[in-house]
């Protein structure tokens, strides 16, 4: 089973098997915790560098890194709705957010139709353009510091952003591999975000 768990959670679940019988191998960003019942498989979101094999359990250098905060930049986008934010950590320390109305699909046909979508794809074009520029103000401050960035909302709206601007090529450069969905990118989704950043995904296989 493969689910996402929160760090201090991850650290509450494992820490007690310390020294326990089994084995542990560090390698590809993975901790593989062989236990007599069960493996248990840990992905931090960031990058997990050590690599080693144990003849015993060994969670000292998954844990270490776990608790390591970092830099993050943040870009939820979604027809409607944007949030850009820097986190230091789990402390938010630059964030904009914003909304522009894109009218729902129409669903009649005719020249009433192509109207619609015409007009609908002017107001999506606004929003993107908005984001994208939003996005280049608040971030480019904070370029040579941002570790990783966590890319969110919806997927084509986000490939949208980035292609709107050159001075966004970085983001993709320095994406985690995880797309965090969010339906309505507001500021209340940027401070619960540090949750899901720094979660672990936890896959467990019974033996």
């Amino acid at each position: 089973m493969v689910r996402f768990v929160g760090r201090e959670n991850v650290r509450k679940r494992l820490a007690p098997l310390e020294g326990e019988q089994g084995r542990t191998l560090y390698g590809n960003g993975v901790a593989r915790i062989e236990l007599p019942g069960e493996t248990i498989v840990v992905r931090p979101s960031f990058a997990l560098q050590h690599e080693h094999e144990y003849d015993t359990v060994r969670l000292a250098p998954l844990l270490e890194a776990l608790a390591e905060d970092h830099i993050v930049a943040a870009l939820l986008v979604r027809l409607g709705g944007y949030a850009v934010g820097v986190f230091d950590g789990e402390r938010l320390v630059a964030s904009k957010v914003g909304s522009r109305f894109v009218k729902n699909r129409h669903k009649k046909g005719g020249s009433s139709s192509n109207r619609f979508r015409r007009r609908r794809e002017e107001q999506a074009r606004a929003l993107i353009d908005e984001a994208a520029e939003v996005a280049v103000r608040v971030l480019e401050p904070w370029r040579g510091r941002v570790e990783f960035v966590a890319l969110g909302g919806d997927r084509a709206a986000i490939r949208q952003a980035l292609a709107a601007s050159p001075q966004l090529e970085w983001l993709a450069e320095r994406q985690l591999p995880r797309f965090f969905t969010v339906a309505d990118p507001r500021q209340r989704e940027l401070e619960r975000l540090p949750y899901d950043l720094y979660s672990a995904e936890l896959t467990t296989e019974p033996k």
